[in-house]
């Protein structure tokens, strides 16, 4: 008994390039999209840490008021504010409430211990967007928070992912994420699926190009 090679490798190599589009294709379709300006809540040992980033588009605001704002987080109504420590900032209102939950836990609002960065501010049941004077609609910002010895029950937040929306366009949108987004891998985790992936249709190849006799 011996083996003998076959010229399989015709039929292989077409079929091992389409599932390999497929399993890239895979990996950027579980990856959430990062439209708008977006809030991340993480526990960092004892503390709460929040980070934001994105542009946010003003189309269908008007100027309303100067408000004075800090970092802080309210679940119950929502109202989430993100910066400096009583920065000053210019507020922008819609006709309406924003699309989107009503409320994102129990808690009635805790102030942050630090904050930096743009000042931003959204409170949907009120329809308000506040953001840095001088703020070009669309450009990116960016700040943080640190909640000192708080945990996401402390704060009385629920984790999850929570959108509200004042128009149809990419960056008309605020997303608050509190806690990691479970069932989305990171990149290192998708770089290993392709490569055992890529190990498997190279082992089933090897298979396929050979026949016992």
């Amino acid at each position: 008994m011996k083996i003998t090679k076959t010229t399989s490798l015709q039929v292989f190599l077409p079929a091992s390039l389409a599932a390999l589009a497929i399993i890239i294709l895979w990996g950027i379709s579980v990856r959430p999209a990062q439209a708008g300006y977006i809030v991340t809540f993480k526990q960092v040992g004892p503390d709460v840490v929040a980070t934001g980033s994105g542009p946010i588009d003003l189309t269908g605001l008007t100027g309303a008021f100067n408000a004075v704002i800090s970092p802080f987080i309210g679940a119950n109504p929502p109202n989430v504010s993100m910066g400096p420590v009583s920065a000053q900032a210019p507020a922008y209102a819609g006709s309406m409430p924003f699309s989107g939950p009503s409320t994102f836990g129990s808690g009635l609002g805790v102030f942050a211990n630090f904050g930096s960065g743009d000042p931003v501010q959204i409170i949907p049941p009120f329809a308000v967007v506040v953001v840095p004077v001088g703020y070009v609609s669309g450009t990116p910002l960016s700040d943080s928070a640190t909640y000192s010895s708080q945990t996401f029950a402390t704060l009385g937040v629920t984790p999850g992912t929570y959108e509200w929306t004042w128009g149809t366009g990419a960056n008309q949108n605020f997303t608050l994420q509190i806690g990691p987004t479970a069932g989305v891998p990171d990149s290192g985790s998708t770089v290993g699926l392709l490569f055992v992936s890529l190990i498997a249709l190279f082992g089933l190849g090897r298979f396929r190009a050979q026949r016992w006799v």
